[in-house]
């Protein structure tokens, strides 16, 4: 029986921005950052969660370099497959402090059947939900 997910992957252009992005501005912590040699293991969490992402550069070992170009290509136009959400104590104040850090906003908080939330994406264009979940 499955009991967690503990990793998620999306794929990013240029890690070192998605470092800037998802530590500077969303306020992650880098969790693991390891030169694997073929490829730069990069991994961000909530501060405190378990729950780790995987920045991953489209490439080997997963693709060979026409594979890896075609996912970049997808990416740049926002249809990269992947996407993640994030739970705020604090909607509006989350979505107002983004907002002012220039985020690209693609949905002001609204509110849904499970609770309020909002959309933004990162700078290579996965879609990205922050609001709050009725318990």
């Amino acid at each position: 029986m499955l009991v967690r997910n503990n990793l998620s992957s999306i794929y990013v252009l240029d890690q070192d921005q998605a470092v800037d992005f998802y530590v500077g501005v969303l306020g992650l912590e880098v969790a693991a950052d390891q030169d694997f040699g073929v490829m730069r293991w990069l991994t961000v969490r909530v501060p405190g969660d378990r729950k780790e992402i995987l920045l991953e550069r489209p490439g080997p070992p997963a693709h060979d370099e026409a594979t890896a170009q075609q996912v970049r290509d997808l990416l740049t136009k926002g249809a990269g497959g992947g996407w993640v959400a994030f739970t705020t104590d604090d909607v509006a104040g989350t979505f107002e402090r983004l907002r002012a850090a220039g985020v690209d906003i693609t949905q002001e908080p609204t509110q849904q059947p499970y609770g309020t939330d909002f959309g933004i994406r990162d700078p290579f264009g996965n879609p990205i939900r922050i609001g709050n979940i009725h318990e």
